[in-house]
């Protein structure tokens, strides 16, 4: 099939029509089919038309003036041959279910393109995934790295589902001990029973600075300095001095805590917790708490989710935002 090109699209004449009747190519318009440039590429490419006076390559540096046209072009390619329908679209790509296509069915994911080294702003990128899902749609990231190898990734935003609620254990005194509180406090006490704290001998439980601040905020722990009692924000002010996210991070504790889930220090996994559900052996989330505002390497976030991974967790990053927090997934995905 012969096509022109106007400098912006590739057109074909009305035979084009079965290219978008079959396989879901280009736009309609009064006089034939609007391709854009990575169909009009992929079909050059597999000897379905012809470009006047333009070869593959020559087209190709034309259109690889635009910012990351490139990369769009290789993940374009990639979906394609995978046996799906993609159409360009505001989110990059429109993928259609395999035997779907424009007219005939329905789209099942929108797709953006990125490069390893762009940032994730996961203010945005919750505002899309809610645009998607609106739109009863998956979210999806496609990844090229700096060898142009391929990796796609499933996004979801979430707000916890509560487990079952459990009452404040009942209040203890403690005493500060630079950014710990220690509880005199036997074995089997309820704090331990709920996995809080600790145990430093058989007399004394110690509980760490995200522990004590939930529990006193809970009204389940009082805090003693000196004999002085300190409030649950003086003594965060304090820690903050040698955690400069404990104000996060504690936000993130004790709305894990208040869902009735159990999160224990992540250190070894390289984020803030492991999580727990209920009295399950194994955590199954990896979380890491985020200030508003936040934003993050892709390559950090794709090192996180293949550790996670790894060790059968799912990867959530827990965004703060004015009145609540929102939990983004990433997971690893095969179209």
């Amino acid at each position: 099939m012969k096509a022109t090109f106007d400098g912006v699209w590739v057109r074909l004449g009305s035979e084009g029509r079965a290219l978008y009747e079959q396989g879901g190519y280009g736009r309609p318009e009064r006089e034939g089919l609007r391709l854009a440039p990575e169909e009009a590429l992929y079909l050059i490419g597999r000897h379905k038309i012809e470009v006047e006076d333009f070869s593959f390559d020559t087209l190709l540096g034309y259109f690889a003036v635009q910012p990351n046209f490139i990369r769009s072009y290789l993940v374009y390619r990639d979906i394609r041959e995978r046996g799906y329908v993609v159409q360009p679209g505001p989110h990059d790509y429109r993928v259609f279910r395999r035997g779907h296509k424009p007219g005939a069915g329905r789209s099942l994911y929108l797709v953006r393109v990125l490069s390893e080294r762009d940032l994730i702003d996961f203010e945005q990128v919750s505002l899309d995934v809610d645009a998607a899902e609106n739109m009863r749609k998956q979210y999806v990231l496609a990844v090229v790295d700096d060898e142009d190898e391929l990796t796609y990734y499933g996004v979801r935003v979430q707000d916890l589902p509560a487990m079952e609620p459990e009452q404040p254990p009942g209040p203890v005194d403690a005493s500060r001990i630079g950014t710990y509180a220690l509880a005199r406090l036997g074995p089997g006490s309820e704090l331990e029973e709920r996995w809080y704290g600790k145990r430093l001998d058989d007399e004394r439980l110690l509980l760490r600075p995200i522990e004590a601040i939930f529990l006193m905020k809970e009204g389940s722990l009082n805090l003693f300095e000196n004999g002085e009692p300190v409030a649950a924000d003086a003594f965060l002010e304090r820690t903050a001095s040698e955690d400069v996210e404990i104000a996060e991070k504690s936000r993130v504790y004790a709305d894990l805590r208040g869902k009735g889930y159990i999160p224990r220090t992540g250190y070894k996994f390289g984020h803030h917790f492991r999580v727990y559900s209920g009295k399950k052996t194994h955590s199954e989330m990896l979380v890491h708490a985020l200030p508003p505002g936040s934003s993050r390497p892709m390559s950090a976030i794709s090192r996180s989710v293949r550790l996670a991974h790894s060790v059968k967790k799912k990867m959530l990053f827990a965004c703060i935002q004015n009145t609540h927090i929102r939990y983004v997934e990433f997971t690893r995905i095969k179209l």
